[in-house]
């Protein structure tokens, strides 16, 4: 191999950098779609794995009882709506679809408030007439409060 006088370049290519990458044209346009539908799902599957683990992070951080509310919103919320994603809103538990949070629990600590809230924001569809509630105060949760709950995350989502 013969040396370089230092301060001189290279002037040959090798044959692989001059040589144009053909793109590969046996897939139809239907089946490229479905691959990058795939990728997709493949990243919003790894998006909402991550987001649940963040989600019961911070839930396993919080004083009882709000850690309690927590764990037993979060289960009543992903039973009764399976579609949402859980994320960190604000460093808040919440539940997402297509991206706009839907509900969201604040605990009462958060704001050293004398109880916690169950929130609902505009992506919900709760609309009743042309006034409805969309927060909850929770002091603790009842079966008949979880019963609650689920119906309200189902009309959420309608």
């Amino acid at each position: 191999m013969a040396k370089r006088k230092p301060g001189t370049k290279d002037t040959q290519k090798s044959a692989k950098n001059t040589t144009a990458k053909k793109r590969y044209e046996g897939f139809t346009d239907q089946e490229r779609a479905a691959m990058k539908e795939r990728v997709k799902e493949m990243k919003a599957a790894a998006d909402q794995a991550e987001g649940e683990s963040a989600l019961l992070a911070k839930i396993a951080e919080m004083p009882d009882p709000d850690r309690a509310m927590g764990k037993r919103l979060h289960a009543v919320i992903k039973a009764s709506a399976p579609a949402l994603s859980p994320k960190l809103w604000y460093g808040m538990p919440a539940y997402a679809k297509d991206g706009k949070i839907v509900c969201f629990f604040q605990p009462a600590q958060k704001f050293k408030t004398r109880y916690a809230t169950l929130g609902f924001n505009d992506a919900a569809h709760l609309d009743e007439g042309s006034m409805w509630p969309t927060a909850f105060a929770l002091t603790k949760l009842t079966a008949a409060d979880e019963a609650r709950i689920g119906a309200l995350v189902k009309k959420a989502l309608s």
